[in-house]
């Protein structure tokens, strides 16, 4: 309990360094988002509302300080801002809208990959020397090619030449939104090749990870004593060995789950699939401070939960971890 209480004491003080930090990137970054938006629309203001829209956007002429106090006062009430990319749209429902895509597709497709590669990585390095462990270096070449150069070819090979799948987008446009088997079978389909692309090119990496951790762990006395007793193959496999192999692998799925928004950027932006990463590139283009505020705010936050989650797994699952001084 001391050892989980330390960590959650590091994460808060993490989450507010992180958190401090978001709000003093966006009054860095140089260009005026406030006259962005007024010549995106051709528009002329009195200074009266110019001062208005400042002050709605977060960018107003006050001390650091007073602006920092209101940053945590919005933080806690939930007032995320307005977007300017979409004004009058709150930054929160422009988030809102993409958080589900994202979630659904990059995140089912992190944790299918990481079920996937830990599963073989075990059977691999279990049967190391095998032509199962020589499939290794297949996954991994793969995993070594870019995110967007797989989906390209994904794309030209299956979508253009062969028109077997879509070619962008989430769902059938015109089908209604809603929990029917119309809409949730579109959104299936349109899935397939984003989520394939993902899955395959993260695969390798947790295989050969999980492999290599397998070799070391069975060469360890207690996997050593156990073959010795006659265990049965399958329960050494999993619950002696690849349940100790896999504990450095929890921490970098809990990176990767963490930056689940981060890394959908580019896979989104090539299958135009309307999640997060789609929201935050065009944050970023339109300088919409508050949604990127928000987008980061979520990375920040996932990223940390994330850590937690996976420390507490590993105090639970590794007990030499619970007599730290």
């Amino acid at each position: 309990m001391r050892v989980l209480l330390r960590r959650g004491a590091f994460y808060l003080v993490t989450a507010w360094a992180a958190l401090t930090l978001n709000f003093l990137l966006p009054r860095l970054m140089p260009g005026d988002p406030v006259a962005a938006m007024l010549n995106r629309f051709q528009g002329t203001l009195d200074p009266e509302a110019i001062f208005a829209l400042r002050e709605l956007f977060g960018q107003s002429d006050d001390n650091l300080w007073n602006q920092y106090v209101q940053y945590w006062q919005n933080l806690f009430t939930g007032n995320f801002g307005v977007s300017i990319g979409n004004y009058p749209v709150p930054a929160a429902t422009i988030v809102g809208q993409g958080v589900w895509w994202t979630l659904g597709l990059i995140g089912l497709c992190t944790i299918l990959s990481f079920v996937i590669g830990t599963v073989l990585g075990i059977y691999a390095g279990w049967k190391r020397g095998t032509w199962v462990d020589h499939l290794v270096p297949v996954t991994t070449f793969i995993s070594s090619i870019p995110y967007f150069w797989l989906g390209l070819i994904a794309v030209y090979v299956f979508a253009i030449n062969l028109h077997w799948f879509p070619l962008s987008g989430a769902y059938k446009p015109g089908i209604p939104i809603g929990f029917t088997w119309e809409f949730i079978s579109s959104v299936l389909f349109y899935g397939i090749l984003p989520a394939t692309t993902i899955v395959v090119s993260s695969l390798g990496y947790w295989i050969l990870s999980m492999r290599n951790m397998m070799v070391t762990t069975l060469s360890e006395d207690y996997v050593l004593v156990a073959e010795a007793k006659g265990l049965a193959k399958r329960r050494i496999m999993f619950t002696y060995a690849g349940r100790n192999a896999m504990l450095p692998s929890l921490a970098s799925f809990a990176l990767s789950l963490g930056f689940i928004v981060g890394g959908s950027i580019v896979t989104e932006v090539v299958f135009q699939y309307p999640g997060l990463g789609v929201v935050l590139f065009e944050a970023v283009r339109n300088q919409d401070y508050p949604v990127m505020q928000l987008v980061f705010l979520l990375i920040t936050v996932t990223v940390l939960v994330a850590n937690l989650i996976a420390d507490s797994v590993y105090v639970l699952l590794d007990p030499r971890t619970r007599q730290e001084a």
